[in-house]
């Protein structure tokens, strides 16, 4: 993987934009029957697109009996994206709990703006590097 000038902010940022469309979709599923709520796990895809937070060591899966499956590694989110635990499913089966999902998408959108503006300043700090000044 080649290093980016933005570093991790990057893929923080990717990360970051998938959760806010996981969790959307929870809140517009929040009256569906059966519909489970799910969410990203942001620091374990961050950690598996790159490392362990900067180092360059990655761990692979391996197989130590024949009958495992071969798993490819994979930059995608969806390897991590998992099922929330409801503390009050509905009896229609529905485990979106609108206001933790209002919450994290709160959360979320806070940290996006946050690595937004790293990643601005950042843009104008080369700017200015190039400009000369």
């Amino acid at each position: 993987m080649a290093e980016s000038i933005f570093g991790i902010h990057e893929t923080a940022f990717r990360v970051r934009s998938a959760r806010a469309e996981v969790l959307a979709n929870n809140l517009a599923n929040s009256d569906t029957p059966n519909f489970k709520a799910r969410d990203i796990d942001f620091r374990a895809a961050l950690k598996d697109a790159h490392g362990d937070f900067g180092s360059s060591e990655r761990f692979e899966m391996a197989r130590t009996n024949s009958k495992h499956i071969a798993v490819e590694s994979t930059s995608s989110t969806s390897a991590f994206l998992m099922y929330r635990q409801p503390t009050q499913p509905a009896l229609d089966g529905n485990t979106v709990e609108a206001h933790i999902e209002k919450a994290k998408f709160m959360e979320n959108g806070i940290q996006q703006t946050a690595t937004l503006e790293f990643l601005n300043s950042k843009i104008k700090g080369i700017r200015g590097a190039l400009k000369g000044e």
